[in-house]
């Protein structure tokens, strides 16, 4: 019988710090974790988990964590105050806002944690809607915004993304992606450093390309550096080859497919030879590895931010599915292939419209389309700071830390000091809601039941698992949930007129009687391996009866059935991404990019430790030396007169920062490499974090600069000069 909340004994469920979703075993006494570690029982992780899943424990016990909110007074500081008083306040001055400029004068940003929580993944729509606003930003847009726009344009829905079989490949492509350090990335799979092991011990061949030697590309058969911001050219010239050769066997997908002589004509300008020199890669290496890809018995090509944060993010990633459908390697065994999640959440997305549908309204500012109600997070700051109708006057930061996290994070800075009102959901008092005033905490993690939601749709293998609260909380401490039906009933109240109101406040009643176990219960029951499967059908009553979680076996193909288009085929060449073709081939012609000065092109690069910006106060994860370095080549640094140790300066069109420099060969010459999410010197507070701040390479990243198909942030291969520091 599995324990209850703040029981003493082992209890099971899995870690919400990273995609790659691992089965703890959690020790606890007196409603204290006493320890974590993998739960060797979990068929999914087997044992696996990384140093975040252990730093469960310091977040619960992180005496810098949030417990109650806090309202700012007037000279600047922070008080406590009571949930009433706090939510109160929220709902008063949003709305207020709202009934004198507009719903629009109120926007929403979102960060990525948000993805670990079946509430604010199920119930944020509904505080959007009360507030009746368009603006909406997320990290999604400086993240992965070109996947999801893809998986729109071709399948019908955007998030129905494919990802790799791993498991079962014989050839793992891997283009500006590191999965040894992320175990996934839109490819849940822990322990990805032995997934990569058993590709090679199969006899099949994992190839990296990337400018840096990664972890993924020291545990490869094959590096290829790459040019930051070329992958567009590299991945065209790589599909050229295909049809250039006679290549091209799109297999059983092909009786569903349109647009493949098409895609034939779009990539005629793109021949390796006419890359080559572009992306610092040979005509002989591009055509062998397009040679290789197309006779493996099976063969996948994986892209992450090195492909999504670039000016050319979407077509760079529409290269990417055409080198798997025209080689017969997508739905099937070893290629990319589509999971099929108990909690059907891409066939659950279909009901709510405003997440299905592109260019449908426009921003305010720039004119930019909307895709899947949401704008690009580059534009939020001048949403803000630009007068006239619309502006944005009113801001609720969930889960997010733009500052440090968005293009020109000073910009956003000044943004957030100009909002008459903003509201935050955290934790923590961070870089962005120190602007911010009034701040909610929900509970963390362990405190509250959850069921992931998200991540089985685009996880490696078909899995489920229900995760009970492992602690107690505190008398009177909410959790997601309750602060958005709190929030939303309150809006609702303020705003609609009776009797809507009475009976949108029964709606919020209703959803706080059924959520989350009767919620779930339902979602399984007309899911994939619910009721159709009969009386054997998963229920939420059967899956706890799998404290370890349940195994669903592996990805099988899933289309046509799975295609969520409108004529229930796939459309390889949609008109949106072919306009951008002449772009493409535009770019080719010179160095589209280069600024005068601006000689050295610089990109991110992940921790094991990390995840984004909200991690470095957990001793834990923070230990160890400092790890926001520069990365630079010898080469680049000798003809700097820079050394191990020294203090650079790096520059970009918008602003500077200094850091300490690390002379490496793992970084092709011409660029440098900053990790992300630090910057803790802007008055946070937090006590850990603040020992080693490092500093923003989002303080250099260009707003401007964003593929605009997509809207996603091009963050990678910035320009930039280096210097030794004054």
């Amino acid at each position: 019988m599995a324990l209850g909340a703040g029981e003493s004994g082992t209890h099971y469920r899995q870690c919400t710090l990273c995609e790659a979703s691992c089965g703890l075993a959690i020790k606890v006494a007196e409603n204290r974790v006493v320890s974590i570690r993998g739960d060797g029982q979990d068929p999914f992780s087997q044992g696996f988990v990384c140093p975040k899943g252990l730093a469960l424990q310091d977040l619960q016990e992180d005496p810098d964590r949030l417990t109650r909110p806090l309202v700012k007074q007037p000279d600047g500081s922070f008080a406590e105050c009571s949930w009433d008083e706090a939510l109160d306040l929220v709902a008063d001055r949003l709305t207020e806002i709202v009934r004198r400029d507009g719903g629009n004068a109120v926007a929403m940003y979102l960060g990525n944690p948000i993805t670990h929580s079946w509430a604010t993944v199920s119930l944020i729509p509904g505080l959007l809607s009360a507030l009746g606003t368009r603006n909406r930003f997320s990290a999604n847009t400086v993240d992965q915004q070109p996947q999801h726009l893809l998986a729109y344009l071709l399948f019908g829905n955007p998030l129905l993304l494919p990802v790799p079989d791993i498991d079962r490949t014989q050839f793992f492509l891997c283009v500006g992606g590191n999965p040894a350090v992320s175990n996934g990335s839109i490819m849940t799979a822990p322990d990805m450093r032995r997934r990569l092991a058993a590709v090679r011990e199969r006899g099949g061949r994992v190839v990296v390309l990337d400018p840096r030697r990664s972890e993924t590309a020291r545990l490869a058969d094959e590096h290829v550096a790459v040019r930051p911001g070329t992958d567009v050219f590299l991945l065209g010239a790589l599909v050229h080859t295909l049809f250039d050769e006679g290549l091209v066997r799109s297999g059983r997908v092909a009786a569903f497919t349109d647009g493949v002589d098409e895609v034939r004509l779009a990539v005629a300008g793109l021949s390796p030879e006419a890359v080559a020199d572009r992306c610092r890669v040979s005509a002989a290496v591009i055509r062998r590895l397009a040679r290789e890809f197309a006779a493996a018995p099976s063969a996948v090509a994986y892209g992450r931010v090195g492909v999504t944060q670039s000016v050319f993010g979407t077509t760079a990633y529409w290269f990417l599915h055409c080198l798997n459908l025209l080689t017969g390697n997508l739905d099937q065994a070893g290629g990319a292939m589509f999971a099929r999640p108990a909690f059907d959440l891409p066939a659950l997305s279909v009901k709510a419209t405003d997440l299905v549908g592109y260019d449908r309204w426009r921003s305010r500012v720039s004119g930019h389309p909307e895709f899947a109600a949401e704008f690009p997070s580059s534009l939020l700051a001048e949403e803000i700071l630009t007068p006239g109708p619309g502006r944005i006057r009113g801001l609720v930061l969930y889960a997010g830390n733009p500052v440090l996290s968005v293009p020109d994070g000073r910009a956003v800075e000044r943004a957030l000091g100009d909002l008459e009102f903003c509201a935050s959901v955290d934790f923590y008092l961070n870089e962005s809601n120190r602007h911010a005033d009034v701040i909610l905490p929900p509970v963390p993690p362990l405190e509250r039941d959850e069921f992931d939601v998200v991540f089985p749709s685009v996880s490696v293998r078909n899995w489920a698992r229900w995760n009970p609260a492992v602690l107690r909380r505190p008398p009177g401490a909410r959790d997601d949930a309750d602060l958005l039906l709190d929030l939303t009933q309150r809006v609702h109240e303020r705003l609609l007129p009776w009797p809507r109101r009475t009976l949108a406040t029964a709606a919020v009643q209703a959803q706080r009687r059924v959520m989350p176990r009767a919620y779930v219960d339902l979602a399984l029951r007309i899911g994939p391996w619910g009721a159709r499967r009969g009386p054997g059908g998963l229920s939420l009553k059967k899956l706890r009866r799998h404290p370890h979680g349940l195994d669903l076996g592996a990805l099988e193909p899933a289309l046509p059935a799975r295609l969520f288009t409108r004529d229930g085929r796939i459309d390889l060449a949609p008109a949106v991404v072919l306009a951008d073709i002449p772009r493409v081939v535009a770019a080719l012609s010179g160095e589209a990019e280069a600024e005068p000065g601006l000689d050295l092109l610089l990109i991110g690069r992940r921790h094991l430790r990390g995840n984004n910006s909200w991690m470095h106060n957990l001793p834990r994860l923070a230990k160890g030396g400092d790890r926001c370095t520069l990365l630079i080549h010898p080469q680049d640094a000798a003809s700097r007169g820079l050394a191990d140790g020294d203090r650079a300066e790096l520059a970009s069109r918008i602003g500077s920062v200094v850091a300490p420099v690390e002379v490496t060969d793992a970084v092709m010459p011409g660029v440098v490499s900053l990790p992300h999410g630090y910057g803790h010197d802007r008055g946070a507070g937090w006590s850990l974090a603040a020992r080693q701040p490092g500093v923003s390479a989002n303080d250099l990243t260009d707003a401007t600069r964003y593929d605009p198909l997509s809207g996603n942030a091009a963050v990678q291969g910035t320009p930039v000069r280096v210097c030794r520091a004054p």
